[in-house]
């Protein structure tokens, strides 16, 4: 018995010394999670699964991105993040150890940044062998896809473009018939290229300058229709709305024209001055001056600078002078301040020397009712 009680202080301590060493066999895994925008991630759930024996703990990450689990029980893990109740990101076959923490950082900005690279590589055919080397297989799929569909699109792309550019040399060359032939050919291929369909409906715009009748009618409605193609592909395109008007025009279709130019005009404000110009000279050349004075107008409240559209209402107003019976012409108020504006704006433009003509002619054999700025105004006639 006594042996037996000398014994038992010793199978104490030896208990004892187990329990302390059961203590001892914990560990740590700590780290920190960047979100997407680059800023530390609050609430983001950390799961530690353990792989050689069942056991699952969790732990949110604080307000500076950190999280730390400790008392973990030396294992191998892995470790998921998990935002918004999806699992983002994970590290597998993490070991823990005795003394200081295992760490298992997440960087959310840096994954999106490699993953559009990836992504944009398995797109182009562009990867790096360490990118193919940690490409998944549906990756790998996609990349043998992507590079048939490329090499499938360069063939095509290389045809497109040769017709595409030879209507374009062709357009150069003024011939348009074959501009046509080449731009259907460059549409037959890709119809979703809003400039092929503009530069066709430009060649039959041209066309219909050296037809009459029937004949420009037709050149004109195709030049609508490819007009209309251009704008439904690109309708924020100010240039074709403005190129169909001028197409309008010369159709005689004058409200269409009003209205392609309106919209042409409200998708490009400052454009506006050289838009209504553009049309003025087209009315002045189908012969109807006074559509044709009412947009040269609209040119100058768009755009107060726009010197060429100062003369053309100049010769406008030279348009509407009256003969007296002495053979003289009164010119309407502000013929002579539409050429000297023109003058001052552009003193050397090609208008200049028909300007300072007309100026000099009415200063001296004409009667024009432009008054001086500055000058009074002559008393309004009494009534008798």
């Amino acid at each position: 018995m006594a042996s037996f009680l000398r014994r038992l202080p010793g199978l104490t301590t030896i208990t004892l010394l187990f329990a302390g060493a059961a203590f001892a066999q914990t560990s740590q895994i700590e780290g920190t999670v960047v979100g997407e925008d680059g800023q530390p991630l609050k609430d983001a759930l950390i799961k530690i699964e353990r792989k050689d024996i069942k056991g699952n703990y969790k732990v949110k990450t604080k307000k500076k991105g950190d999280y730390l689990h400790a008392g973990l029980p030396l294992g191998t893990y892995k470790v998921v993040l998990e935002v918004n109740g999806a699992d983002v990101d994970s590290v597998d076959n993490v070991k823990s150890r005795l003394g200081e923490p295992t760490v298992i950082n997440f960087d959310l900005q840096k994954m999106k940044a490699q993953r559009q690279e990836t992504q944009k590589a398995v797109e182009t055919g562009t990867l790096t062998k360490e990118q193919e080397r940690g490409m998944t297989a549906e990756q790998k799929a996609a990349l043998e896809k992507a590079t048939k569909e490329r090499q499938a699109a360069m063939a095509k792309n290389k045809e497109l473009n040769d017709a595409f550019n030879a209507g374009m040399t062709a357009m150069t060359a003024k011939d348009y018939p074959a501009a046509i032939e080449a731009f259907n050919k460059a549409g037959a291929m890709d119809p979703k290229q809003h400039v092929i369909f503009g530069q066709l409906a430009e060649a039959h715009n041209e066309i219909s300058k050296t037809k009459t009748g029937a004949e420009k009618d037709t050149a004109l409605n195709a030049a609508y229709e490819n007009y209309k193609k251009a704008i439904e592909l690109a309708p924020t395109d100010a240039n074709y709305y403005n190129n169909y008007a001028l197409a309008l025009a010369r159709g005689g279709k004058i409200p269409e024209m009003t209205a392609a130019l309106d919209k042409a005009v409200q998708i490009d404000p400052a454009g506006a001055g050289r838009y209504y110009y553009n049309l003025g000279a087209v009315l002045t050349n189908l012969g109807q001056s006074d559509p044709a004075c009412s947009t040269f107008q609209k040119a100058i409240q768009a755009d107060p600078n726009y010197a060429d559209a100062h003369y053309q209402i100049g010769i406008c107003l030279t348009g509407k002078a009256v003969a007296k019976p002495d053979g003289s012409l009164t010119f309407p108020e502000g013929t002579a301040q539409a050429f000297q504006k023109y003058l001052e704006l552009k003193p050397d433009g090609q208008f200049a020397e028909p300007a300072k003509s007309m100026l000099t002619t009415m200063g001296s054999k004409v009667e024009t009712t432009y008054q001086a700025p500055g000058a009074k105004k002559p008393a309004p006639a009494k009534k008798k």
